[in-house]
């Protein structure tokens, strides 16, 4: 074991104290134990990191997702590695992390911390602990009121980045932002080396339509959703740069799972829509930069689970219940594009929250292409949460028929609702909030064991 001080100690010991009485006292708590330890040792981080190889995986959407299927890939390897797998990637919440996996006693092995961290946090990491990888999924409009543009959370990424100039960035190479940066770093891109549909236009409402050189419209060999793709823009000759990992084909895609190659691996993912095989393309690109087979990575990400509200499927009686988090223009027309591809009826509940954590703006409801559902056999919608009112507005204004709505707060009646469902399949979309309440509501009803 490393050198550490008694203040170090102190503040360890203190704070799985804390963690103690969070797991047991209130059945989770991740961020407030992290706080104790910077309290008493603002420097704690880089001292329980000591050892790790860390990869950090931020950016807008898929983060929780690609985290996890990275941790697991690495697990299936035998690595020993540590995740924050309930998504508290805030810097209070990694520092939590780290703490509740630090051992005095520990061997100096080959060990991996696989972190999930916030965009606007990234540049507290990084000035405390030098990643060996850091990945970014992609930007898009999100939280305006805390977040602003894709071009401010690209700087807040960015500001992190500088501080650790010989990081690994492995980047998705169908995000236009991310192309060209004024970087130190070596950089390896993934994105799609084939086309979903036959779409060379991107929507109005999409993130980042324009050059971020010379402000020309880019041009799309494909669009895979809303603005990444194979771009190219006529006025200066920007362009997508070399795949180094890629989706070389879609064999399969369906509301409930896809099948893909990737650099020439068939691999079947459980979780459906587009976005999940960027997920996975992540993970697998990072596996390769570590040294992992393709035998490994595909079995561990055919094998890999929903959890934590990203598709989680939960038995509500005899109700196949879909829990979707939902948070942001982009990320909603995914999930609504995927429900689109079931061929069988199904009931919606759409709950909408305006808390902190969610962005308190909901005008972002109305970037959502609702108008989606109308081509598809939806015959029952509960709409709920905070600003259920407005969630019902958008979707009648979509052209969905009112007389099918059933709107209530309650999540006790939204769940009496389900069960009385006439379809046996039930999808919930819900914004972050949202998605943990009704979670707990539902732990406590006993539909869902672990909470965390």
């Amino acid at each position: 074991m490393s050198k550490i001080s008694i203040k170090s100690i102190i503040s360890i010991l203190a704070t799985k104290f804390t963690i103690f009485l969070t797991k047991t006292i209130l059945k989770g708590g991740t961020t407030f134990p992290g706080k104790v330890a910077l309290k008493l040792d603002k420097n704690i981080l880089s001292k329980v990191a000591s050892g790790y190889n860390v990869i950090l995986v931020t950016g807008t959407n898929g983060k929780t997702t690609t985290t996890s299927m990275i941790y697991n890939i690495l697990k299936e390897k035998g690595f020993s590695v540590i995740t924050n797998n309930t998504g508290a990637n805030l810097y209070s919440g990694i520092v939590t992390t780290f703490v509740d996996n630090y051992k005095f006693s520990d061997k100096n092995h080959e060990k991996f911390a696989v972190i999930e961290v916030d965009e606007a946090n990234v540049k507290f990491i990084t000035e405390k602990i030098t990643p060996n990888i850091i990945t970014v999924t992609n930007l898009f409009r999100d939280q305006l009121d805390r977040y602003g543009e894709v071009y401010t959370t690209l700087t807040k990424i960015l500001e992190g980045v500088h501080s650790v100039p010989t990081s690994k960035l492995i980047l998705n190479g169908d995000e236009s932002l991310l192309g060209k940066l004024d970087i130190k770093n070596p950089v390896v891109f993934y994105g799609f080396k084939t086309n979903i549909n036959e779409n060379k236009t991107i929507d109005i409402n999409a993130d980042a339509k324009f050059c971020k050189f010379c402000k020309t419209p880019y041009k799309y060999n494909f669009v895979t959703y809303n603005h990444l793709g194979d771009y190219y823009c006529t006025g200066c000759g920007y362009k997508r740069p070399e795949i180094s990992y890629g989706v070389d084909e879609i064999i399969d895609l369906t509301s409930e799972s896809s099948t893909v190659k990737i650099n020439n691996t068939e691999i079947f993912l459980s979780q459906s829509g587009v976005y999940n095989i960027y997920n996975a393309l992540c993970a697998y690109s990072i596996a390769k930069e570590l040294g992992v087979d393709d035998i490994t990575i595909k079995k561990s990400l055919e094998s890999q689970s929903s959890s934590f509200g990203r598709q989680e499927t939960i038995n509500i009686e005899d109700k196949e219940v879909k829990i979707i988090l939902v948070k942001n223009p982009a990320g909603y027309n995914q999930a609504l594009d995927t429900l689109c591809l079931s061929k069988d009826p199904f009931s919606a509940a759409f709950i909408l929250n305006d808390n902190y954590a969610d962005g308190r703006d909901v005008s972002w409801i109305w970037d959502v292409n609702f108008e989606h559902l109308n081509n598809v056999d939806l015959n029952e919608i509960y709409v709920s949460g905070l600003r259920s009112y407005d969630m019902a507005v958008r979707l009648k204004t979509a052209g969905l028929d009112s007389s099918k709505f059933s709107i209530t707060e309650e999540y006790d009646s939204l769940t009496e609702r389900i069960k009385e469902s006439n379809n046996k399949k039930v999808y919930i979309l819900a914004t972050y909030t949202a998605m943990i309440n009704y979670r707990k509501h539902l732990h406590s009803k006993g539909y869902i064991k672990n909470l965390w």
